[in-house]
């Protein structure tokens, strides 16, 4: 004597008619509308297609899914336009302002660098046309932007390498030995 087990119907395929009784239809409809709306957007994402869905519910109320909207792609089924045609698409709005945020800032460069061409241009002098005068001015200026470079420069690294003391008798010189570079002591 066997007995059969009365398991889980599972996944069944469920006949097509129209279900009679208006409240089991009701909810047939928010499961099945939900459904369909998630699959349309996974179309959407899945192709970079363009869908619209229009349903009435049991109670003639109209739901709608659309993208990018239902609008623009009634209005391109209505024209027969086809997608090249389109004035602007909508994923196509923020890269044109980046485009137009990256061209300004090209141009502003392209002025700087013109500008930094000019100078470098003027800044170039012949020494030999100079004067003694203007020689020993630009001696002067260039003396200053080595004190102004260099012994910061100097001082931040006695501060930052180890340093020792050596005193040579043979030479009779003495100095003061950082890592890198020796300086002399007075």
């Amino acid at each position: 004597m066997t007995s059969k087990k009365k398991g889980s119907t599972g996944r069944q395929r469920i006949r097509m008619a129209k279900i009679e009784k208006e409240s089991h239809r009701q909810v047939a409809f928010s499961k099945r509308r939900a459904g369909l709306f998630k699959k349309a957007s996974e179309l959407c994402t899945l192709c970079g297609v363009e869908v619209a869905i229009i349903v009435f519910s049991p109670a003639k109320k109209p739901f709608s899914f659309g993208h990018p909207n239902v609008y623009s792609v009634l209005d391109r089924y209505r024209n027969n336009t086809s997608f090249q045609q389109r004035s602007q698409p909508m994923e196509n709005t923020a890269t044109r302002s980046e485009l137009s945020l990256v061209l300004s800032q090209v141009e502003e460069e392209k002025k700087k660098g013109e500008a930094m061409r000019k100078a470098s241009e003027m800044a170039k002098w012949s020494v030999e046309e100079m004067s003694l005068v203007q020689l020993q001015e630009m001696k002067s200026a260039l003396e200053e932007l080595r004190n102004t470079m260099v012994v910061p420069h100097s001082s931040y690294m006695d501060t930052m390498l180890p340093s020792y003391y050596v005193n040579s008798m043979s030479t009779g010189f003495s100095c003061i030995c950082n890592s890198g570079y020796a300086r002399a002591s007075s």
